[in-house]
């Protein structure tokens, strides 16, 4: 064994204690340690796989069972250090955005800068930090590797044993604070004291169950991605299923609903990274503005933003969508029929020409219950600068 695995206890518990003010030192806001037997996990992801719910993210069946392996991933691996970092940002708009149907709303983690090259290089940070402290007390060089939901791993499973909170019905990691926090990971092959993992409190809340515009949640714990409008308007490759396009509503990147009532979401902290927050032509944005953006101007405009992953082709079939379900407007319908004239994507077609249909059909759209009753949560319960 490495001359660091022969540590004394006293060590390895300062160390951990280290780790916890580094973080936050970093920015992180929590931090736990857990080792990496996630034995119990297979079976579910592999029922999940079996039943299809992982849609077109083929890249969720690849790599077998390491996902749950993650000492197959990294091998000497012996510890997972799991931390999260906030993203809620100020003047989120919440509210406004949803009630208004001729505003975008975009999911709250994608307003600003995307957050894999940060947090990743925070996580390296970490891990030489770690291993400078290893190497003083005389042991061995530490093996580490950070992940930030870019290989096969299963974070949340990981987060929850190492005390940063629960699963939530909706399937995201939930704690007091709430669920509006980034989770990474650093893999060392050091024997760390382990912490222990958070008793769940949702109890016999079902609001984010209910509250789903598409009942993507099937039960609880499990989300069906192919119902899901955070997977319709960013993962699925394709056109959308028309029996989910007027549930979309102004969602044109990802979706919060199931965050949004949810009453732990009422205590978050505000993020205090300025990466994460909304940049300007994305607060409270018109969606005639953003379906207007030529392919360069959407390149320009999202540099440095998860939003680009989609391309530019999705973003209009997304905002077309969007468009579909506003109340009618002589605006609406000339910005449609110009764009049209201007693509030749069969795809953004097929929606564009939804969207006018729609236009032609509906004089007025009505706001969805479900939908409205997540206004008023959010106006109730949200921190006041969100």
């Amino acid at each position: 064994m490495p001359a660091k695995s022969n540590l004394t206890s006293l060590q390895l518990d300062q160390l951990a204690q280290q780790l916890t003010q580094w973080a936050k030192q970093l920015g992180f806001q929590q931090l736990g340690i857990t080792g990496v037997d996630l034995h119990d996990e297979e079976a579910k992801l592999q029922a999940w796989l079996d039943a299809g719910y992982h849609g077109e993210m083929g890249y969720m069946a690849n790599h077998g069972m390491m996902r749950a392996r993650p000492a197959e991933l990294h091998p000497g691996t012996l510890r997972v250090i799991s931390v999260s970092m906030s993203y809620l940002p100020p003047e989120a708009g919440f509210a406004s955005n949803l009630s208004d149907p001729q505003l975008a709303y975009i999911s709250r983690y994608a307003g600003g800068r995307d957050y894999h090259k940060l947090i990743r290089n925070r996580l390296k940070k970490l891990g030489e930090m770690l291993n400078e402290a290893v190497v003083a007390l005389g042991g061995e060089s530490v093996n580490f590797r950070p992940f930030v939901d870019s290989a096969p791993i299963l974070e949340r499973p990981l987060a929850e044993r190492a005390g940063l909170g629960w699963t939530g019905k909706h399937s995201l990691l939930l704690n007091q604070q709430g669920s509006w926090f980034f989770l990474g990971e650093l893999l060392v092959d050091i024997p760390l004291p382990q912490d222990k993992p958070q008793a769940e409190q949702c109890k016999q809340c079902v609001a984010c169950i209910k509250s789903c515009p598409t009942s993507a949640i099937v039960a609880p714990y499990t989300v069906d991605a192919r119902r899901c409008i955070s997977y319709l308007t960013i993962e699925l490759q394709g056109s959308i299923p028309e029996e989910f396009r007027p549930l979309i509503g102004n969602r044109i990147y990802g979706c919060d609903d199931c965050q949004l009532v949810c009453p732990f979401n009422g205590d978050s902290q505000l993020t205090q990274e300025n990466d994460f927050h909304t940049r300007s032509e994305l607060s409270q944005p018109e969606l005639l503005n953003l379906f207007a953006w030529t392919e360069a101007e959407f390149l320009k405009r999202t540099e440095g933003s998860a939003i680009r992953r989609i391309g530019y082709q999705r973003w209009l079939r997304n905002i077309a969508v969007a468009l579909g379900n506003a109340p009618t407007s002589a605006q609406v319908i000339s910005a449609l029929h110009a764009k049209k004239s201007l693509i030749e994507d069969d795809m953004v077609i097929e929606h564009i020409d939804w969207a006018l249909a729609q236009q032609a059909t509906t004089s007025e759209i009505t706001t969805p219950r479900k939908t409205q009753r997540i206004i008023r949560t959010v106006q109730k319960g949200m921190p006041r600068d969100a």
